[in-house]
């Protein structure tokens, strides 16, 4: 491969916000109070304007280096230089208190020395309005806070105040403490709360890793994946965020930056179906609130996307800022996503809430969640079975009878059936049952006997990696020719040397696509285990753990040749590919632990 970018930074979260943070301990994006708010900090798009919140050893020349504290979201951030070492450690404290877990709009940083006397220097420059607003800076006796913005922001530290406001360097001979908080600060004692939030944060996602249900299959990675899963649920409404990001690029000078700070309901079918086969289902019963409270009010269609509070109009809009290396533009916040026909959501709907009715792990077995919402959403596929749409890679000026659109008309049909006879609603039974069969004719129109290849459309010759799914939601029987001949189809036309895989080799809206998607590499590996080639799988499934950063984080999007990290990171729906992925290698090896 030759030279390869990576997004060398890491994230933390506790379910109300995220804070990406680079190798510098700088805190380039962090978006305060919501995911989709404002950035607090914002380098990540613009250094002039983004403000800064670094820690950094008064030297130039120093080596850094980043790790997770085992089985957390709690990033360390080691430095070297001639003077000595020091530590950065950075978390957002999440645990479980006064039964509820307890996730402040709060951000804890603990600097303390390894060896020698390193002098040190922090910085602290929040803004608002992406960049527009500067607030002023008050000091008091051992806070600074800063006003202006909707809420005070307030720092809380040990180290002496003149230091941060100027700027200026000090020797690092005992731990120092820093606690920035949004709207209510800090009221206690700064060193005890400190490691006691980070003592107890340690605790609580240890804790909810060990309640994982995770086989032996490169579990390491796994646990990383599902880690960074978690604190992609803004845990207030339920919502799963795609991204924490908006507008890194899908590649360079492109232009295709996009916000990715929304809940498509697609994404979250595949999370959450992550997130069951680890043995999590908490993130499932706050999702079908979500999803309920959003379509009670939906007369027509539901949007493919909303926010993270259901806000349905997310007016795209292009800001000021330099872009992402100074040259990555425009930078858009808001996703005209929203007003797309994108069909397929009416079946990731009822796909991703079928275990909340069926499953008997949830205690009453569905009797509580809404029939309603099963009817209703029936109505929307029936009504839209024919309609064209944008697909699931959202053609911005291209409308289609996309085959992805049919196969979750099937499985959603598929799902209803099931809660129907559950219910013994024979309404439901009837309506589900006919529109499966009409689906299933409307998949069998997009294949193509020639080439024993289903296309990405009715009545096209386009290949589309989406396509893979027909092996992996059994749609097509794994064993079957027809299904070895349609991934050996798709394989030759899509996938590269290195396992990646293009989504479409076609041109789009924007020309076309110079960088793979990388969740399309990891459903290739899914279809091969199914399939039954397992070593194949295996192997596939190794070359792509090339494809991460430092601290096991992917990205949206790889550009094949030099391996290199694009679109919007870290990239939900990339993590659920590797988690799914090894769930279903793991599955087909079923080796005892001993071997």
């Amino acid at each position: 491969m030759g030279k390869r970018h990576t997004y060398e930074m890491g994230i933390i979260g506790n379910c109300a916000f995220m804070a990406h943070i680079d190798k510098t301990a700088n805190i380039v994006w962090m978006c305060w109070p919501q995911f989709d708010s404002s950035f607090i900090f914002g380098s990540l798009l613009d250094k002039d304007k983004g403000g800064r919140f670094s820690i950094l050893p008064h030297e130039e020349n120093f080596v850094s280096s980043q790790k997770y504290i085992e089985n957390t979201n709690v990033l360390v951030t080691d430095f070297e230089c001639s003077e000595g070492r020091f530590r950065v450690t950075d978390f957002a404290p999440r645990f479980y208190q006064y039964e509820r877990n307890f996730k402040p709009l709060m951000l804890v940083r603990k600097i303390e020395p390894l060896s020698g006397s390193p002098r040190v220097k922090v910085s602290c420059r929040p803004v608002g309005e992406y960049g527009e607003l500067v607030p002023e800076a008050y000091q008091g006796s051992s806070h600074i806070r800063f006003m202006g913005l909707s809420q005070q922001i307030r720092l809380t530290t040990n180290i002496a105040l003149n230091f941060i406001a100027d700027e200026s360097s000090f020797v690092l001979n005992e731990a120092k403490y820093i606690i920035l908080t949004y709207g209510i600060p800090l009221e206690a004692p700064l060193e005890e709360t400190a490691e006691d939030f980070l003592w107890k944060t340690v605790k609580y996602w240890q804790n909810w890793v060990k309640s994982t249900s995770i086989g032996i299959f490169y579990q390491e990675q796994i646990i990383r994946s599902a880690l960074c899963l978690k604190i992609h649920q803004f845990e207030d409404t339920g919502a799963i965020i795609a991204a924490g990001t908006t507008s890194l690029p899908e590649y360079p000078g492109t232009t295709r930056n996009w916000d990715y700070r929304y809940c498509w309901l697609r994404d979250t079918y595949y999370i959450l179906n992550a997130f069951h086969n680890v043995g999590h289902f908490e993130e499932l019963e706050r999702y079908f609130h979500y999803i309920e409270n959003i379509t009670i009010n939906e007369t027509d269609r539901y949007q493919p996307l909303y926010s993270i509070t259901g806000r349905k109009a997310l007016i795209e809009k292009e800001l000021p800022l330099h872009g992402y290396g100074e040259n990555n533009k425009p930078v858009r916040v808001g996703n005209d996503a929203y007003t797309h026909i994108q069909n397929d959501v009416y079946g990731q709907v009822l796909v991703a809430l079928l275990p909340l009715y069926v499953d008997t792990r949830f205690s009453e077995g569905g009797r509580y969640y809404s029939q309603r919402l099963i009817n209703h959403t029936l109505r929307k596929i029936e009504d839209t079975m024919y309609e064209p749409d944008a697909g699931l890679w959202e053609f911005r000026h291209i409308a289609q009878q996309h085959c992805y659109t049919f196969l979750f008309h099937w499985a959603g049909a598929c799902s209803a059936l099931k809660i129907g006879k559950y219910f013994k609603n024979e309404e439901i039974i009837r309506k589900a049952t006919i529109l499966k069969e009409l689906s299933i004719k409307q998949i069998e129109a997009c294949y193509d006997p020639e080439r024993e290849v289903y296309t990405q459309a009715v009545g096209g010759k386009n290949l589309d990696a989406s396509c893979l799914q027909l092996i992996t939601m059994r749609y097509l029987d794994p064993n079957s020719d027809r299904a070895r001949k349609h991934l050996i189809a798709l394989e030759e036309g899509l996938k590269t040397d290195e396992g990646l895989f293009f989504r479409y080799k076609h041109e789009d809206d924007f020309g076309i696509p110079e960088s793979t998607f990388l969740i399309c590499a990891y459903w290739y590996v899914e279809a091969l285990a199914m399939v039954g080639r397992t070593e194949d799988a295996i192997r596939e499934f190794e070359k792509l753990l090339r494809f991460q950063n430092h601290l096991g984080l992917l990205s949206e999007d790889v550009e094949a040749s030099s391996g290199s990290q694009w679109g919007n990171f870290p990239q939900a729906y990339s993590h659920v590919g590797q988690l799914n992925a090894a769930f279903k290698i793991a599955k087909k090896l079923d080796l005892p632990t001993f071997l």
